[in-house]
């Protein structure tokens, strides 16, 4: 199954792993990559330092292509600096478009840089810069999104407007039916975020994975409360107690109530971080607290999510049934 996509990143299926912070860290970014698709390394808040210790987690890991990808307020010439020292191939960013510096630099140097959009004007724009990929993310990706769009509306609109540009449907899909969707609309690939959540390679504590594969189609809902840290962003999660506590009321990030809530604690590396109430960090296995005050990101894909399987596996089971699809073999 070759794409531009797959000439691109050098890779055997158009399948990206879902830059998803605290989540896509090197074991999940190195398996997807062996997989044949192409992992994506979240920097989310990590220091140009910690993004190199990142990185070369990752190398030892595999030899082949991943992407790192920044949340670009938090993007600096300095992580810049890292991705160009250790010669990464890929770059991605996301939610504002970055610095003409940083598209510039890297491109200088011979990597190759996505942008991901959630319109048409914002897709444009990023051609406009110089970009070699899009990444269209519709209205149903989990965590943070921008995307007001379904993946049937804006993928093909954006394919419409980026000319030669590839584009890379981003929301929605989790298996192989979601892939050939995203082809017959003009993709030339698929970002899969959600159902790597349920793998053993992804960094997820055992409660937030079991709670993916209970979710149904009523369970995953936009609310903008989380984010002491990023505040008043708009996130698809999981429903629990605090996301309906605060339903109706949920477009911005509540204020910090007095005295301080903890909610819980986690690692930031060797650090233990005292999570405060309404945090966005999403809990990793060496996270304790109450599960129904966190911030459980989630696609609308997440009724699609029944196992867990490694990541090889979840990219084998896509690409067979995509094959299986595009040669009439399997009814629909």
């Amino acid at each position: 199954m070759k794409t531009r996509i797959t000439d691109l990143y050098g890779i055997e299926h158009p399948i990206l792993s879902g830059a998803m912070a605290f989540v896509s860290l090197p074991p999940l970014v190195a398996a997807v990559s062996d997989g044949g698709g192409l992992g994506s390394l979240a920097n989310g808040i990590l220091p140009p330092e910690g993004l190199r210790a990142m990185i070369q987690a990752t190398r030892r890991l595999t030899s082949r292509p991943f992407a790192v990808n920044f949340i670009t307020q938090f993007a600096t010439d300095e992580h810049i600096d890292v991705c160009l020292d250790e010669a990464v191939p890929f770059v991605e960013f996301f939610w504002t478009h970055p610095a003409d510096t940083f598209v510039e630099r890297l491109k200088d140097k011979g990597v190759k840089v996505a942008m991901k959009v959630a319109t048409v004007a914002d897709a444009r724009a990023a051609v406009a810069a110089g970009v070699d990929a899009i990444i269209a993310q519709s209205s149903a990706a989990g965590g943070h999104t921008k995307g007001k769009i379904g993946t049937f509306a804006l993928v093909p609109a954006v394919v419409d407007a980026c000319g030669d540009v590839p584009v890379i449907a981003a929301g929605g899909v989790a298996d192989g039916r979601g892939l050939v969707a995203a082809l017959a609309l003009g993709a030339e690939g698929v970002v899969v975020g959600t159902r790597f959540l349920a793998t053993p390679e992804a960094t997820i504590h055992p409660e937030y994975q079991r709670r993916i594969l209970a979710g149904g189609d009523e369970d995953i809902v936009l609310t903008s409360i989380f984010g002491p840290e990023w505040p008043s962003q708009p996130i698809n999660c999981l429903r629990n107690r605090i996301v309906d506590e605060y339903r109706g009321r949920d477009t911005e990030t509540p204020p910090q109530p007095e005295p301080p809530v903890s909610i819980g604690t986690t690692k930031l590396g060797p650090e233990t971080y005292t999570m405060p109430k309404f945090s966005a960090i999403l809990p990793t296995p060496e996270t304790d607290g109450d599960f129904e005050e966190m911030c459980l990101t989630a696609g609308q894909c997440t009724p699609l999510v029944n196992d867990v399987v490694p990541a090889a596996e979840v990219i084998r089971r896509i690409v067979t049934e995509a094959e299986a699809l595009l040669r009439g073999r399997l009814a629909v």
